[in-house]
């Protein structure tokens, strides 16, 4: 099933439409990592608490990047890596995922970090401006090569 296409969606229920783009586990800890870890490389999220598998993490990032939510870019340093940050969409979801871990860490046994869930509640805007920055693309690799 495309993503990208309305057509093939169970519902047009907005709850429906986010689940189908980023409903698995999956999904919504790449996004986690990419918001709050700063993880952009494929090598990164294999070194999760979680243990992706790596067929996996290859379909969850293929299908986050059709759906608008990452984009992957040859990485500045290595041109045999891929880059991968969240898109103005994707960073649309950090209060989503602030209030999954606000409402985690009140129910449940967490071990999300005091000041970060603080700051999810109360310096909100200052957080989100800060991870939004983390997202700026990555700077373009230098030529050695190139003359001055």
């Amino acid at each position: 099933m495309s993503k990208k296409d309305p057509a093939l969606r169970r519902s047009d229920c907005p709850l429906n439409v986010c689940l189908e783009i980023f409903g698995d586990r999956w999904s919504l800890l790449i996004i986690r990592d990419l918001l709050f870890k700063k993880r952009h490389e494929f090598k990164d999220y294999l070194a999760a608490k979680e243990r992706i598998a790596t067929n996996v993490l290859s379909d969850r990032l293929q299908r986050l990047e059709a759906s608008g939510i990452i984009t992957k870019a040859v990485h500045p340093s290595d041109a045999r890596k891929s880059d991968y940050r969240l898109t103005e969409k994707g960073l649309d979801l950090a209060p989503l995922l602030f209030e999954m871990a606000l409402w985690a860490t009140k129910h449940e046994k967490t071990e999300a970090p005091t000041a970060l869930v603080r700051r999810m509640s109360d310096d909100r805007s200052n957080l989100l401006a800060e991870l939004r920055a983390n997202h700026r693309p990555a700077p373009a690799r230098k030529n050695p090569s190139a003359r001055k």
